[in-house]
Formats: structure tokens, sequence, C-alpha cells
């Protein structure tokens, strides 16, 4: 819990800064009438390993624009894509989010802002879009504290909506569902023991701590953990060693992709062959695989929808195009950024006018919404209703999504 400790005053640290500057986070502008050109952003990180992921959400994105014809209603749109991740990091980065996000804000022309795919990134924008009633929607966070109360830390998510009225809503499942359906999945494939280990970022704690204790509830014994590693050590050859000794079948990776994930399981696999690993969403990227290599054979991955290649109905043919397009599949959440995107479009065109509160209120009253990922909306929170779940393993070097399978 210590590291999380040391983040939430880092976190804190970096809104206060951005808050003195001047002009930074008060509400801009609204420009008046009914027609001009608007601005929609993305912030996501452009730099690192999730670039592979992050590349084909902007694809996503850009499709909706373009079947748009980069319009909505009266408005003709432009987008800029935003990196919140730096060189010198490889990874996400507060400083940059909450540059990201003061720059949108100041910026009387920008209406909606679509991010972020970290959840610990969310945390720094979502205050100071919220002062400013920017709506933000999310692809990719799926951190249940960020809009759930008592699902995450006591004086979340409250927090994050400091004296404004809520703006953030995600078109994909939460982890409080994540979790426990991975414990589950955990329990029909008759695992006895479990060791589990996170990056302690919001997203990864998160999820690592709903896993155990759904495992404990499903008579899994929790042998270690969850257990924070450090993000930027040179070898876990300690770690496995420590794991080893506890002797688990699986070790439960509450990780994403950038925070070292495949070098853990690489050192874990060295001392342990026959161990078997589970993770979530946060490990579904190509950048995994590529990685940890073989050591990746045989890992068990969770994910809040279904596989690219499995969506029907709008879906199916988004895929196709998709792949028509970009000649190349598309990552896990490519088409959550294209239903964001639509999201946005189809509130803007509601709202009919360039008036942030109107847009935010728009995008919260979307109910039966029909899109590529079926027919969902948003509840009061800003969750989605759409709450299907998968399951894949790594085989022969890549995600086996063809063989995916429905978790409940």
């Amino acid at each position: 819990m210590r590291p999380l400790l040391v983040s939430s005053i880092a976190i804190s640290a970096i809104l206060f800064s951005f808050a003195c500057a001047p002009g930074a986070g008060a509400p801009a502008a609204q420009p008046g009438g009914t027609e001009g050109s608007i601005k929609i952003v993305s912030s996501l990180p452009r730099t690192g390993s999730s670039k592979g992921q992050t590349d084909t959400i902007v694809n996503g994105i850009k499709m909706a624009l373009e079947q748009a014809n980069y319009r909505a209603g009266k408005f003709t749109v432009e987008y800029e894509d935003m990196d919140d991740a730096t060189a010198a990091k490889g990874a996400w980065d507060a400083a940059k989010e909450a540059e990201n996000a003061n720059k949108a804000v100041n910026d009387p022309k920008v209406m909606a802002y679509i991010g972020t795919y970290n959840s610990g990134a969310a945390a720094i924008s979502i205050p100071i879009n919220c002062k400013a009633n920017l709506v933000q929607v999310s692809p990719a966070n799926t951190y249940p504290g960020l809009t759930k109360p008592g699902k995450g830390e006591r004086d979340e998510p409250d927090k994050f909506y400091p004296g404004c009225k809520r703006n953030y809503a995600r078109v994909v499942p939460a982890d409080d569902l994540q979790g426990v359906i991975g414990a589950n999945w955990a329990r029909t494939l008759g695992i006895k023991k479990v060791y589990i280990v996170d990056d302690t970022q919001l997203y990864g704690h998160g999820i690592a701590v709903i896993f155990a204790d759904q495992a404990k509830k499903n008579g899994i014994e929790v042998v270690g953990g969850p257990e924070g590693i450090d993000q930027k050590a040179t070898d876990y050859r300690a770690l496995a060693q420590k794991i080893r000794n506890a002797n688990p079948e699986l070790v439960y990776l509450g990780m994403v992709t950038d925070s070292n994930a495949a070098k853990v399981v690489q050192d874990i696999k060295g001392a342990m062959p026959n161990v078997k690993f589970m993770g979530p969403d946060g490990i579904y990227e190509k950048a995994f695989i590529d990685g940890a290599g073989t050591a990746a054979e045989g890992t068990y991955v969770t994910f809040g929808g279904v596989p690219p290649s499995k969506l029907t109905g709008k879906g199916a043919d988004w895929y196709k195009s998709y792949k028509d397009k970009f000649k190349s599949e598309p990552e896990a959440y490519a088409a959550y950024g294209y239903e964001a995107t639509k999201v946005v479009l189809s509130a803007i065109e509601k709202a009919g006018k360039a008036d942030r509160a109107a847009i935010r209120d728009a995008v919260f009253a979307t109910m039966e919404f029909d899109g590529v990922l079926g027919k969902w909306g948003f509840d009061q929170n800003g969750d989605t209703s759409a709450t299907t779940m998968s399951g894949r393993q790594v085989k022969g070097g890549k995600f086996d999504d063809e063989n995916a399978i429905t978790l409940r």
C-alpha cells in the first residue's frame, strides 16, 4: 500500500502546481452559435510499449471521424492526437497528462476529451476537465474507483469530481467485474494455490486486490501477495525464488505491459517452468508476447468484452472495414476508441450547440446506443451497461482469439 500512498501524494502535487498556473483548470470560454469548427482531442500513451495498442485506438477514432466526414450536426470537427507518455519514462507520465488536460480546457474549441488509456492517468485529468465541464470518455480505463462508490479507496470517486458535475464515462466494463471473472476462471481451471503480483499502479493494484478477494471466496489459497514490484528493476530473480518457495500453481499479474510484465514472466518462468500465468486486459497486447517470448506461452488473459474478430452485427462490419483499411488486425481497444468517438459525435449533434456542459449532459444521457459493441447505455456513474467478458490463452506466440470463451 505504501507505493500507492506515495503516488497519491505525487498526483496531488502535480495537480496543485497546475492549478496555480494562470488560467489553468478554469472553464474556457465557449464558442457561440450553432455552426462552425470545434475540436475533439485524445490523450493516450503514444510513446513506449503501449504505442502498438494506442495506434489502433487512434485508427478507430479516425475511422469514426472519417465515416462522419468530420462532421457532427452543423459542426466541422477537428481532431488532435495528444501523447501523455514521455520518451524518458517510456509510459504515461502524470505531468504530461496534466499538461494535456490543461491545454484542452484552455482551448475554447475543444468540446470532448477521449482518454485515457491508463487509469492512473485518468485520475489526473478527470478533475481538471471536470472543473471546465469538459466531457471525458475513456476507451480503456477499468479501475472501479474512478466511477463507482464503494469499489475503490474511501474517498473515491468523489475526489475526482471536486465541486463539479460528473464529466467522465467509459465504454469498457470496470475491474470489479473483470477481477471477479478472472478468479472464477481460475477456479474452473482447477487452481488451488495462487501468488499475486502487481505493479502498484491504480489499475494493477486495484484488480489484483479484487482478484485476491474473489479467489479466497472461491476456496483458492493465496500463498503470496498482492505484492508490489519495482517496475524499473533489471531482473526479478529474487521475486521468482520467493514465488518458487511458495509453490503456487498460478501467478496472477495485476499489471500493464509497460510495467515490465514481460520480464516478470520471463524470470518467474525461468525458476518455475511449469507455473501458469493469468493477467487482465493490461497485458492483452502484442507487445507483451513480443517481450516475453516463449515464456508467455499458455498465459490466460481476461478482457472486458470480446476480441475484435468475435464482434457481431455492426461490430463484424467494423472489423472487416478496419482490416480492409489498415491491412492488419486491430488490437483489443481499437473498437472501443471507435465507439467512444461515435458516442461523442452523437452527443455533439444532440446538444446542437458548442457548449461543453450541454455536450457532457448529452453523453451521460446515452441509452440504447446501437453501436459496434452491441446495444448499450451509460448508467448514472458513467459506466457502460455492456458487461460481456471473455478469456483466451496465448498459443503459438499469439492470443488465441478464435477460441476465446465467454466468462461469467
